[in-house]
C-alpha cells in the first residue's frame, strides 16, 4: 500500500505500507523502546507512530511520547527517563527552537545518552552542516526524504546506538560502585569485619534485598579453634543466629550443598534460586558467599561481578596478611599467647581504669630451662613450653591475661586473688608429659601489686622484673613481691654502673699498693694492686659496691686488662728503682678470667711492659677455683708455663673441695681478713687460721694472711709458721708516690 500524507508546511513521505500492521498495544512487549515526537504539526505525530507503531527493534516493540512545542518537551524530559531516540522538529514556537531545546537536553538536563534526530522541512533555517558541528545531534534529516524505511533505518541505527552507550554507561556505573566497595572493604580490619563488609557491598552492587552469609575456613585468627571445620563468619539478619557456628550447625541442607560444591570446584555457582560467590586467594583459603537469590546475569553483569570477586580476592589476601603480621606483632608464634607488646597494651589499659586497684602482674621464670633445652634439644624445650602455656592457659586462661615475655618467661596479669604465687607454684607440683617422657620443672616467681602503682606498663614490668631476679637470688622455686625499695636500689645500681663506666674512659680509676712483708725480719717481698674510685665530689667508692656492678655488666674485663697491665709497668718502673727482688700480685675476676681471650691479654701485657713473670703473681678467688675446675686446671698450667705464680685469695671463706684444690697448680693460700680478726689473747678463735695454715704446709703451698693489724696477731700467725702478711699493722694501701717514699724509708 503507497499513502502519502501532506502537512501545510512539511511532507512526510511512506512507501510501501504493508497492509495487515497490528499496532495493538497488547500485541507489544513490556519492554520498549521509549522514543519521543516533538513536533508542533500533529500530522507529523500522527504519521510517526503510524509507520513505526507495529515494528520491533532487537526483539523489543517501540513506545511514544508526544510534545507539541519545545516548552511541553522541557516539562516532560523534567520528569521522564529511559527515552532512547528524540525525533526533534527544529522551527517550532521559533526558528531555532528546536536547536535550542537540544542544548537544554544535552548541557541543562545532562541527558548524554539519549540519541537526538533533527527533522526539519525547511532546511533552510538550519544548515546541515552547521547544526551537526555546533550541536550534539546524532542525525539530520529533512522530512521530505523520510520514507517509512529509512525512518526505521534511522531509528534502528539510533537504538543501537542508544543500547551500546547505556552498556558503556552502565558498565561505568558498575566500575565505579566496585571501586568505592573496594575502597570501603579495603579500610576494614579483621576478617569478620571484612565478610560483613562483603556482603553489604555485593547487595548494594546487585541492587537486590537478598539474605545471605561468608562462611571460611583456616583463615580465623580470631577463632583458633576452628580447626578444620567451615565456619560462618559474617550473615545477614535472617541467619544471624548461626554466626560464628560451623556450616553444618546452621541447619540449611541446600546452602551447605551449593556452599560446599562452590569450595570443591573453586568457582562461583548459579542456580536459578540460589548462588555460592567463590573468592579466590594467594594463600588458598577458603572463603565463600551465599546468596539465597538466584543471580540472572547477562554477559556484562558477569564481567563485572568478576572484577567485584577479583577485587575482593585482593582485599582479602590484605586483611589475611595485616591479620598475619598482627598475629606476629601481637601474639607469640609458638604458644599462641599474647607476646610482650600486647601484654604492656593490656597492662596499659588496666592501669587507667579502676581495674588497677585490684591488680597483680606477676612473671614466672622456669627455673634452670636453658640446661633442659641444651640437653634435650630444641624441639623438645619448644615442646615443654607450650606445655606449661597450655598448663597455665587452663588454670588462668578465663580469668587473666598471659602471656610469652622471654624465652622460658610467662607473665600473668590479673586480679590478685587468682594472681597468687602459691596458685602459680602449685603448678608445678606435678611433672609435664613431654613426647612421653616425665620432666619436672620449678619456677620462680616476681610480682607487683599495681593499687598504688604510680608508673606505666613498661615501668610495672620492669619492676616485676626486678623482683624476679631478687627471688632468683635469694632463692630458687620461690617468688619475691616488688618494694619500692627494690626499685631505688636497682636504680642506684644502674646508675653507678653508669658512672663506673665514664670514669673508667676518662681515667678517673687508679691503682694503690699494699706492701706484703715477711714477719720475722719485716723485709718487703712485694705488694698486691688494688683498685679504687674516686668521684669528681671527692668520694670514695668501696670496691666491694663497684666491683660486682663491673662484674655484672661485664666493664670488669676491659678493667681487668688496665689492671693488670698498670700493676706490670710499676713492677717494671720499680725494679728500675732497685727493688730488683719485688713481686706484684694482681687480682684477676672471674669474668676475665674466664674470657677466651685472657692469655692472650695475659701474653701482651707481659710482652708491651717487659715485666718478668717470675715476678708477677696472679691472685683468683676460692669461688672461681670451684665453679669450672677443668678450665682453671687448664687455663692454669698455662698460666705457670709462662712463670708465673698464682695464689688463692680469701681461702676459706668458700666451699672448697680438697680434691680439687690438690688438682690446682697454685703456689699460694691466702687467710682471708675475717679469719685474722678471730686471733685474740687466750682464745681458740684462731683455730681456722691455724688449720688454713697446716694445709697450706701440707700441700706444699706458701701461706700469706691479709688483714693483719696488731702485734698479737702477727706474733700468732708465726707461731702458726705463717711467715707473710699484709695489713694496716705495716702499711695502708699506697698510691704510687707514696710506695716508692715508704720503700725509700725502709
Amino acid at each position: 500500500m503507497n499513502s502519502t500524507i501532506h502537512s501545510s508546511e512539511d511532507d512526510l513521505v511512506f512507501l510501501d505500507e504493508p497492509d495487515n500492521e497490528d499496532t495493538s498495544v497488547a500485541s507489544r512487549p513490556v519492554q520498549t523502546w521509549r522514543i519521543m515526537i516533538i513536533d508542533d504539526d500533529p500530522d507529523v505525530h500522527s504519521a510517526t507512530t503510524f509507520a513505526l507503531g507495529s515494528l520491533e527493534i532487537q526483539h523489543r516493540a517501540l513506545s511514544f511520547l508526544h510534545a507539541y512545542s519545545a516548552a511541553e518537551a522541557r516539562e516532560i524530559l523534567q520528569k521522564e527517563s529511559d527515552i532512547a531516540i528524540i525525533l526533534l522538529d527544529v522551527v517550532m514556537e521559533q526558528e531555532d527552537a528546536g536547536l535550542q531545546l537540544v542544548s537544554h537536553i544535552r548541557k541543562t538536563l545532562g541527558l548524554t545518552d539519549v540519541r537526538i534526530i533533527l527533522r526539519t522541512g525547511q532546511p533552510g533555517y538550519a544548515p546541515e552542516i552547521d547544526a551537526i558541528r555546533d550541536y550534539d545531534i546524532n542525525d539530520y534529516k529533512t522530512k521530505s526524504e523520510l520514507t517509512r524505511t529509512k525512518l526505521y533505518t534511522a531509528v534502528t541505527s539510533a537504538i543501537r546506538s542508544y543500547e551500546q552507550i547505556c552498556a558503556i554507561s552502565a558498565s561505568r556505573r558498575g566500575l565505579e560502585m566496585i571501586i568505592h566497595a573496594s575502597t570501603e572493604l579495603m579500610a576494614l580490619q579483621g576478617m569478620q569485619n571484612f565478610a560483613a563488609g562483603v556482603l553489604v557491598q555485593i547487595t548494594g552492587l546487585l541492587g537486590l534485598d537478598t539474605e545471605g552469609f561468608v562462611c571460611a575456613r583456616h583463615i580465623l585468627a580470631e577463632m583458633p579453634e576452628a580447626g578444620e571445620d567451615l565456619y560462618v563468619i559474617a550473615t545477614t539478619t535472617s541467619y544471624a543466629n548461626g554466626l560464628n557456628r560451623t556450616l553444618g550447625q546452621l541447619g540449611q541442607v541446600t546452602a551447605s550443598d551449593i556452599v560446599v560444591r562452590s569450595l570443591n570446584a573453586r568457582q562461583s555457582v548459579f542456580e536459578p534460586e540460589i548462588t555460592a560467590l567463590y573468592f579466590n586467594n594467594v594463600a588458598q583459603k577458603d572463603f565463600t558467599l551465599f546468596l539465597n537469590t538466584g543471580l540472572h546475569l547477562n554477559e556484562m553483569d558477569k564481567r563485572l561481578l568478576g572484577v567485584f570477586c577479583g577485587n575482593v580476592s585482593v582485599g582479602l589476601d590484605n586483611v589475611m596478611l595485616t591479620s598475619r603480621l598482627h598475629n606476629y606483632a601481637f601474639y607469640d608464634p609458638l604458644t599462641g599467647l599474647a607476646n610482650r607488646l600486647k601484654l604492656l597494651q593490656t597492662l596499659n589499659e588496666t592501669l587507667l581504669t579502676s581495674l588497677k586497684n585490684r591488680s597483680a602482674l606477676s612473671l614466672i621464670d622456669i627455673d634452670h630451662f636453658a640446661e633442659t633445652n641444651d640437653a634435650l634439644g630444641h624441639q623438645f624445650g619448644d615442646q615443654l613450653l607450650y606445655s606449661v602455656a597450655q598448663r597455665l592457659v587452663t588454670s588462668f586462661g578465663e580469668h587473666c591475661q598471659l602471656a610469652r615475655v622471654g624465652s622460658d618467661t610467662f607473665a600473668l596479669l590479673g586480679e590478685e586473688n587468682m594472681v597468687c604465687p602459691d596458685k602459680i607454684l602449685t603448678l608445678f607440683n606435678s611433672p609435664f608429659d613431654v613426647d612421653q617422657q616425665e620432666v619436672q620443672l620449678s619456677a620462680t616467681i616476681g610480682l607487683i601489686k599495681l593499687d598504688d602503682y604510680d608508673g606505666d606498663g613498661s615501668e610495672a614490668l620492669k619492676d616485676t622484673n626486678i623482683a624476679l631476679k631478687r627471688a632468683k637470688m635469694n632463692r630458687r622455686g620461690g617468688y619475691e613481691y616488688f618494694t619500692r625499695d627494690m626499685g631505688v636500689e636497682i636504680r642506684e645500681r644502674v646508675l653507678l654502673m653508669h658512672a663506673l663506666r665514664a670514669a673508667f674512659e676518662h681515667e678517673k680509676l687508679f691503682l694503690v699498693f699494699q706492701p706484703q712483708i715477711d714477719m720475722r725480719d719485716g723485709r718487703v717481698l712485694g705488694a698486691e694492686a688494688l683498685l679504687r674510685w674516686k668521684t669528681e665530689d671527692g668520694r670514695f667508692i668501696p670496691p666491694d659496691q663497684f666491683i660486682p656492678i663491673a662484674e655484672y655488666s661485664g666493664l670488669i674485663v676491659d678493667i681487668g686488662e688496665w689492671v693488670l697491665r698498670t700493676a706490670c709497668f710499676e713492677l717494671v718502673h720499680l725494679r728500675s728503682l732497685g727493688y730488683t727482688n719485688f713481686q706484684m700480685a694482681i687480682n684477676v675476676s672471674q669474668a676475665q678470667f674466664s674470657h677466651p681471650l685472657f692469655m692472650q691479654s695475659l701474653n701482651k701485657a707481659l710482652a708491651d711492659t717487659q715485666a718478668p713473670p717470675n715476678f708477677v703473681e696472679l691472685e683468683i678467688t676460692e669461688s672461681m677455683a670451684m665453679k669450672d675446675p677443668e678450665l682453671l686446671i687448664k687455663t692454669l698450667h698455662q698460666i705457670k708455663q709462662l712463670g708465673i705464680s698464682v695464689s688463692i685469695d680469701d681461702f676459706g671463706t668458700g666451699f672448697s673441695s680438697l680434691s680439687h684444690l690438690q688438682k690446682l697448680d697454685v703456689d699460694k693460700l691466702k687467710i682471708d681478713r675475717a679469719f685474722v680478726n678471730e686471733i685474740q689473747k687466750n682464745s681458740n678463735e684462731g683455730s681456722i687460721a691455724k688449720m688454713i695454715v697446716q694445709l697450706g704446709k701440707n700441700l706444699g703451698l706458701s701461706i700469706i694472711a691479709e688483714g693483719v693489724e696488731s702485734e698479737m696477731q702477727a706474733n700468732t700467725l708465726l707461731s702458726y709458721d705463717c711467715h707473710m702478711a699484709q695489713g694496716y699493722l705495716y702499711s695502708r694501701p699506697l698510691t704510687r708516690d707514696d710506695l716508692h717514699t715508704w720503700l725509700a724509708n725502709r
